[in-house]
């Protein structure tokens, strides 16, 4: 067994190396960039929508409120009606990026850190890099990807969308391992 603390150094490399994988993957591979579409008439939908100064947050139009609801013909009515709708409102005003991309880090660290204490659990000091990889890679990969899936099964998100992050995820999740069967204690 091997403890977390041992593993501080991978655990922070590799949130760094994820960091910067994921930073190349937006700004320069930009395979994301069709991820969200254009409303039409985006001026008129949202000249339609700011009279209502719609607080951050989730939403879902139209909104059942209970699982009655949504058998009542009124609610299927306005459904068929459309549009039907699930939407993020963001506060106004220019969207930094600095609280994101913090977050983002710690989420890295996070998953490592995940990583670090299952394979340190199931393995000793010395271990064999390809089972030090495999087994911090699988854990990565869940942590980064599979939690993704539902967002195409519930939110219906385009699964174009979903298998390019779950991709980001594999490769994350590949720099992790490797990152930890590298750094791995004798």
């Amino acid at each position: 067994m091997v403890p977390v603390t041992a593993l501080l150094l991978p655990i922070l490399i590799s949130a760094a190396i994820v960091f910067i994988a994921s930073s190349i993957i937006h700004m320069v591979l930009k395979y994301h960039e069709s991820d969200f579409g254009k409303v039409p008439s985006e001026d008129d939908v949202m000249d339609a929508l700011r009279p209502f100064s719609i607080p951050p947050g989730d939403y879902v139009i139209p909104c059942g409120g209970s699982m009655e609801a949504l058998k009542d013909p009124e609610y299927i009515a306005r459904t068929e009606k459309g549009p039907v709708a699930i939407v993020t409102v963001l506060p106004n005003g220019k969207q930094g990026m600095g609280g994101s991309l913090l977050l983002w880090f710690f989420y890295c660290i996070l998953v490592s850190i995940f990583a670090a204490y299952l394979t340190g659990r199931a393995l000793e000091p010395g271990a064999h890099y390809l089972t030090v990889f495999r087994f911090a890679g699988t854990v990565a990969f869940a942590g980064h990807g599979l939690a993704l899936l539902q967002n195409s099964i519930w939110l219906k998100r385009a699964w174009s969308s979903t298998i390019k992050t779950i991709f980001d995820a594999l490769i994350y999740a590949l720099l992790t391992a490797g990152t930890f069967g590298w750094l791995w204690p004798e």
